[in-house]
């Protein structure tokens, strides 16, 4: 569909691209990476005609439709919601209209005659068009993509004029994969999506007809939807088959056989120049030496593969431990007004907990995260932090609470007395800061620029129970990989939303949707949670229950006297138990894969790591046992 050749590509004095030699085929799958600044939207934007190649070619074959999606920036004012996405179909609603004006003019004309056979061939043709392009089922596809991009049917009314940008685009992307296009070319898509509407994104993806090349920071989105990932780096564009997972194993394979390819030759080099220096004012060895330089003049160089950007490993500093029991919440109601969010809601929450909150948006998410903080007060029931509990909140406008006129480094410098000049600037360079950017004050930062320092500054000075709201927002991959081994080191609490699914499958332990009013608690990680809601069994599940599970099933008889017990809370104990045990089978797993690292000795430091992590999860595995005894008695009690 679309041919460059030899393309190239400058911004100012620097090379973005050079030498590109890409074909984009019918059905492609292709996402682009690389660091910042490197081109990947550019690239993106030459695909689409909005920029222009340096050198080089590009030939597009006629007729080939496409669609663009920029990262930000769209507007769409005058028309509804719905409206604006059947204005996609203008053409084949044309040609409903003709087709109603067509069979009105052969109602009045004589079917014998001339007139009546020209109308009705024209008819004929456009309702055949009219059909093969699914025209009786327009409001239908408009209604889905609204559906799975998590528009509420109560906004399909309303103008496109009062939502956010973000929604802007979400209704911009709905237009775009109504349309169709032969290549779609999506920046960012996944930028202004909540989990939800990702995850059904990554299944149309799945079945659309076209191809598409996209850009995306989110790992888990990659591996699922694309077939090929090509990488701007070093001025190059490289190619690697596969999904992202593949791509940075290709990569490493790569890298290693270049670096080997060249320490192999530079042998070579220097054991020729050894001889021809040591032989060169000897005549009898005038042709070996003569010899010896011609094949230096004709040896093909190996490039050394340039330095990889620094991958910064940050360990912020352990907070002090709390007790067992970090927040308990005990028939906690929220409303506001008339409106509800949720009512009746037990839940403990227990020292290393790692837990995902997750639900639609509006459900409540971030209600009960400020509920926790301490931001929203409870409408009913009771909150009661731990023994020895601090907590520090990170919320999605927390920028606001920054003072505009410090600047980046002053103001870290203030939180972190001790740390050098050298760890902190590489600590904001991890968060896309670099250079003269930490001298910038934060008052001329955007928003999203703002949270990405408010989250740096919340690593060098963690409380032991962290509550945050969207941390993953306005991050690429790096910064993400490097918060989340800093999150997964921290010997404190976590509660946290996202909706980076490679983040929430790595971090969580616990799930807690919110929905309906409730807030439901699934063992294990999002991938786990999605296991358990879908109906299927977890994989293994059986084989793995500890032995301390067979009493369960004398829990499962109902005793024959007594007040009959309420079935649906019996169920729903029973289910309870189910996750417990799920969860005890997951933690002897993980124990016993710590203890064979333990085995390993790798650093001082690795052992303690391992050590601390073994420790927390024996006291999780005790708390937990501890729990499944109480719940199994009352339910042989309710029984």
């Amino acid at each position: 569909m679309i041919q460059i050749s030899g393309g190239g590509k400058r911004f100012g004095h620097k090379t973005l691209f050079e030498g590109l030699d890409w074909m984009i085929t019918p059905q492609d799958r292709v996402g682009i990476v690389g660091g910042n600044g490197t081109g990947k939207s550019t690239l993106l934007k030459i695909l689409g005609g909005m920029e222009s190649l340096d050198y080089g070619a590009i030939n597009r074959q006629k007729g080939v439709s496409m669609g663009y999606l920029p990262q930000e920036g769209l507007e769409l004012r005058g028309r509804t919601v719905f409206n604006e996405c059947m204005s996609v179909f203008d053409v084949l609603r044309g040609y409903e209209r003709e087709m109603e004006e067509l069979l009105h003019r052969m109602g009045e004309l004589d079917p014998a005659g001339a007139e009546y056979a020209q109308v009705a061939d024209r008819f004929h043709r456009i309702e055949s068009e009219f059909v093969t392009r699914e025209g009786y089922a327009l409001e239908s596809k408009v209604g889905t993509v609204l559906a799975g991009l998590q528009f509420p049917k109560d906004d399909w009314n309303r103008l496109t004029d009062e939502f956010s940008g973000g929604w802007q685009m979400r209704i911009a992307l709905a237009k775009l994969l109504l349309e169709s296009p032969d290549l779609l070319l999506l920046d960012e898509p996944t930028n202004h999506l909540d989990l939800e509407a990702r995850n059904w994104l990554e299944d149309y993806l799945a079945g659309y007809p076209g191809a598409f090349v996209l850009i995306s920071h989110d790992r888990y989105f990659l591996d699922v939807t694309t077939k090929k990932i090509i990488e701007v780096w070093n001025k190059r564009v490289h190619f690697y088959p596969g999904n992202y997972e593949k791509y940075l194993q290709q990569k490493a394979d790569r890298l290693a056989q270049i670096q080997a390819a060249y320490n192999n030759q530079q042998a070579k080099v220097e054991q020729l120049e050894a001889f021809i220096n040591r032989f060169r004012y000897q005549a009898t060895k005038a042709k070996q030496v003569q010899s010896r330089i011609k094949e230096l003049e004709r040896m093909e160089r190996v490039e050394a593969p340039p330095p990889e950007e620094k991958t910064i490993h940050f360990t912020f500093p352990q907070p002090k431990q709390s007790g067992r029991i970090v927040a308990e919440f005990k028939d906690v109601s929220k409303s506001y007004g008339a409106k509800n969010v949720f009512g009746g809601v037990n839940f403990t929450i227990e020292r290393c907990d790692r837990i995902a909150l997750v639900g639609v948006n509006g459900a409540g998410k971030s209600t009960l995260i400020k509920l926790l903080a301490g931001v929203e007060p409870l409408t009913s029931g009771s909150y009661t932090l731990g023994h020895n509990v601090a907590f520090e909140y990170f919320a999605q406008d927390q920028y606001k609470e920054l003072d505009p006129n410090a600047s980046l480094i002053d103001d870290i410098s203030v939180t972190a007395p001790r740390a050098t000049t050298t760890e902190l600037r590489n600590l904001l360079g991890c968060f896309l800061f670099s250079e003269d950017d930490v001298y910038k004050k934060m008052g001329v930062l955007s928003g999203g620029e703002r949270n990405r320092y408010a989250l740096a500054r919340l690593l060098l000075r963690p409380a032991n129970f962290l509550l945050l709201d969207e941390p993953t927002n306005h991050l690429d991959m790096r910064a993400k990989e490097v918060l989340l081994e800093a999150l997964r080191e921290y010997t404190g609490t976590v509660l946290f939303v996202s909706h980076d699914r490679y983040f929430l499958d790595h971090l969580a332990t616990r799930v807690f949707e919110v929905a309906e009013g409730e807030v439901r608690i699934y063992p294990g990680n999002y991938e786990d949670y999605l296991w358990r809601i879908s109906g299927k069994p977890l994989p293994g599940l059986d084989a793995a229950l500890t032995p301390a599970a067979a009493p369960a099933v004398a829990a499962e008889k109902p005793a024959s006297g007594g007040k009959r017990a309420n079935p649906i809370k019996v169920q729903k104990m029973r289910e309870q138990l189910a996750g417990i045990e799920a969860e005890v089978a997951a933690l002897e797993s993980t124990m016993t894969e710590l203890e064979a690292e333990l085995a390993v000795f790798r650093s001082a430091e690795e052992t303690q790591r391992v050590t601390t992590r073994i420790a927390a999860s024996r006291q999780r595995h005790e708390g937990l046992l501890a729990e499944w005894e109480r719940v199994s008695a009352d339910i042989e009690e309710m029984s």
